[in-house]
């Protein structure tokens, strides 16, 4: 059936119901009868193709196990027909394996039986969101303005908007500064939880001893210092985007509570009795190798698998250099409306330094140069003597250098190393380069390590073990 054909018919449905059981088909209806959804339910495969074919739905309710087939073949029929459709898996407790599969394969969400009535309605309620979400996509705020037209780029974007439509968990990976949460709020803003908070975490900033609560929350005396109860970061999200930025940076010990909570659906606040629902969607980045991380013991197999239902990467500003320009004049618009005046421009000579130059702090580094460039630059454009590019840092130099990185390139003075620790056969010359590189930056700073490590598109930790493999923490 052709897309005019579908446009024509005769009926629609709120709800398609496709399960074997029929006191299972008969619960659901009767839930979504109480919120006043119209239903329809069978129970074969072939059943619910062809009321597909006969009738327009807004949601899709299908069990993995049928008597014809199995849903995730329901799942990828509605993505190749029906295309818009969400569609929801429900799935044996226990079977989130086959959950992930499913919304690899696009599903929206999924519910485990016995089906709880209200994750039921918060799954219906975000799935009808769809519809009144989808014909905004295309408008432009904001949340998201992103800046960039080169393939790598626009590959990502086209990647972010077709996550936004469903729930999966999405793992961003990607080097420090290149906009990872940016994406997420990109995914946040076109989805159905536009409406509710966008609630990023650096994970590598909470202190262990108050991580659980700060992530649970707790109750008033549940420990010194506990003088009234206070909401979690879990709680605060409700309805809306969890962002876990850094998730590398988790201990052990809470990676098992964190895993609980995001398989439960529900939190513990520390001094509590009993979990408490909530209703979140987790987005979670890092620029470590989580993967080297679960190798090394450092990071936990089932946790990993559960945030990496599906992976972003973020392509590094070198991989993108066409978009320098776009980038430099946003960022020198965005400069001018905080300072007042007009925005300044890039003379030729400063843009081809810029288009030549690694970035290996990538957009971060640019706003943090061009930022510099203004407070030097005396007239009203920016020429390429007023901009401070550090030594040994061309796109040549980083790209032909004999050792790689994690990322498959190579990464002078250890700035990419992940893991905290020097490539084994890093040149001394790499090695002196960065060294001079960190001393500029914290004499900028007047030694403040948190605002040099941001201008160096580094995290704290990174720029304290630097300091004491030289000999100057």
């Amino acid at each position: 059936m052709n897309a005019v054909e579908r446009r024509q018919r005769p009926q629609s449905v709120d709800v398609l119901i496709v399960d074997d059981e029929e006191d299972i088909r008969e619960l659901l209806e009767l839930s979504l009868m109480r919120l006043g959804l119209a239903c329809d339910a069978v129970g074969t495969v072939a059943d619910a193709i062809a009321r597909l074919e006969a009738r327009r739905y807004r949601l899709c309710l299908t069990d993995m196990r049928l008597p014809d087939g199995d849903g995730l073949g329901l799942v990828e029929h509605i993505q190749a027909h029906c295309s818009g459709l969400p569609v929801a898996v429900i799935t044996a407790f226990g079977s989130i394996e086959t959950a992930i599969r499913a919304l690899k394969l696009g599903a929206f969400d999924f519910v485990t039986k016995p089906v709880e009535l209200k994750a039921l309605r918060e799954l219906v309620t975000h799935a009808l969101r769809l519809g009144a979400t989808g014909d905004k996509a295309a408008g432009t705020t904001p949340e998201r303005a992103l800046i960039g037209h080169s393939p790598a780029f626009m590959q990502l974007r086209a990647q972010a908007e077709k996550l936004a439509r469903n729930q999966a968990p999405v793992f961003i990976h990607g080097e420090s500064g290149t906009g990872k949460e940016v994406i997420a709020r990109f995914i946040h803003s076109l989805g159905t939880r536009t409406a509710g908070p966008f609630v990023p975490v650096n994970c590598g900033a909470i202190s262990p001893e108050l991580m659980e609560s700060e992530f649970f929350g707790h109750r008033k005396g549940s420990f010194t210092g506990a003088a009234s109860d206070k909401q979690g970061l879990f709680q605060a999200a409700s309805g809306g985007t969890l962002f876990l930025d850094e998730i590398g940076e988790l201990p052990l010990a809470m990676q098992v509570k964190l895993l609980r909570a995001i398989q439960e659906r529900a939190v513990r606040p520390v001094g509590a009795h009993a979990e408490e629902p909530v209703d979140v969607r987790l987005l979670s980045a890092s620029h470590q190798d989580l993967g080297r991380l679960v190798a090394e013991g450092r990071f936990r197999q089932d946790l990993f698998f559960r945030i990496n239902v599906i992976t972003l990467r973020m392509p590094p500003l070198r991989e993108r250099r066409e978009d320098i320009p776009a980038l430099a004049e946003h960022i020198l618009a965005r400069l001018a409306a905080r300072e007042g005046g007009a925005p300044r421009r890039l003379s030729a000579a400063a843009l081809h330094a810029l288009q030549g130059y690694a970035f290996p702090g990538n957009v971060r580094e640019l706003e943090n140069l061009l930022e510099r460039a203004c407070a030097m630059c005396e007239g009203d454009e920016i020429d390429a003597a007023d901009i401070e590019l550090y030594p040994d840092q061309t796109a040549s130099g980083w790209l032909t250098d004999s050792a790689a990185g994690p990322f498959g390139f190579q990464v002078p003075g250890d700035f990419g190393d992940h893991g905290g620790g020097g490539e084994p056969g890093q040149e001394p010359a790499a090695d002196d380069a960065e060294r001079l590189r960190i001393i500029r930056a914290l004499e900028q700073t007047r030694w403040n390590r948190s605002a040099a490590a941001r201008n160096l598109g580094m995290t704290l930790r990174q720029l304290r073990y630097r300091l004491q493999k030289w000999g100057m923490e």
